[in-house]
């Protein structure tokens, strides 16, 4: 149900990218600091059988690793603000040669990434953040003018309670639908190939509303 391909950047250069395809609108989505990895691939291919079309840029250009060492290294080396003008740019323009309306969705890395791209890409309809927060030179998330829906966990100690609370506070005045879930979990606690933060319940609950939100804000 899905595939690698390559897609083009503004700038001209190329990326690859995992799509798993369907007939509705779609969603760009933004990967944990492990990189493109087969958890990834099979939230892109839930997506899809929800009936989204689904594109996952791959922003480490084939690297995937299971050491939070080497994932750290990774993610400190990754340019946010430029990956996101580049390739989640490529993968939005990608699918609006066919899809009417997009979200961005990320998780952890790729839920700060979410929020950038919220806030500097004009294509972009909606945005799904799972517990990440960009620093805010990177994105100021009181500039969104798109619907917003974030989840966030109470034991987390990389996005922590108190930086959700400043993003509450950023997003107060915002002029579109926002909503901001909190779960008493840790962190990557969507992710069910980790056992040891994975929690059925919350990661349950959130797609439910993840769902019901991509339904009033996708819906063509």
């Amino acid at each position: 149900m899905g595939d690698t391909i390559e897609f083009s950047c503004p700038n001209g250069s190329s990326a690859n990218g995992y799509r798993a395809c369907a007939a509705g609108n779609g969603i760009v989505l933004l990967q944990e600091w492990w990189g493109v990895n087969e958890q990834m691939k099979a939230v892109a291919r839930r997506c899809a059988q929800a009936g989204f079309d689904t594109l996952v840029p791959d922003l480490y250009q084939g690297r995937v690793t299971q050491d939070p060492d080497e994932a750290g290294h990774m993610m400190d080396g990754l340019d946010w603000v430029g990956a996101t003008e580049q390739e989640v740019c490529g993968a939005v323009n990608l699918l609006s040669k066919r899809c009417d309306r997009i979200a961005v969705m990320g998780y952890c890395m790729g839920g700060a990434l979410s929020i950038i791209a919220g806030v500097v890409l004009p294509k972009v309809d909606a945005v799904i953040c799972y517990y990440g927060v960009p620093p805010l030179e990177q994105a100021d998330p009181a500039k969104l003018q798109v619907p917003f829906q974030g989840h966030f966990a109470n034991r987390d100690d990389w996005c922590t309670p108190q930086a959700v609370d400043l993003l509450e506070q950023s997003l107060a005045n915002v002029d579109s639908d926002v909503e901001l879930h909190r779960y008493e979990a840790a962190h990557g606690f969507f992710n069910d190939s980790e056992a040891d933060v994975y929690d059925r319940d919350a990661a349950e609950l959130s797609w439910q509303r993840v769902s019901d939100f991509l339904a009033r804000h996708l819906a063509t």
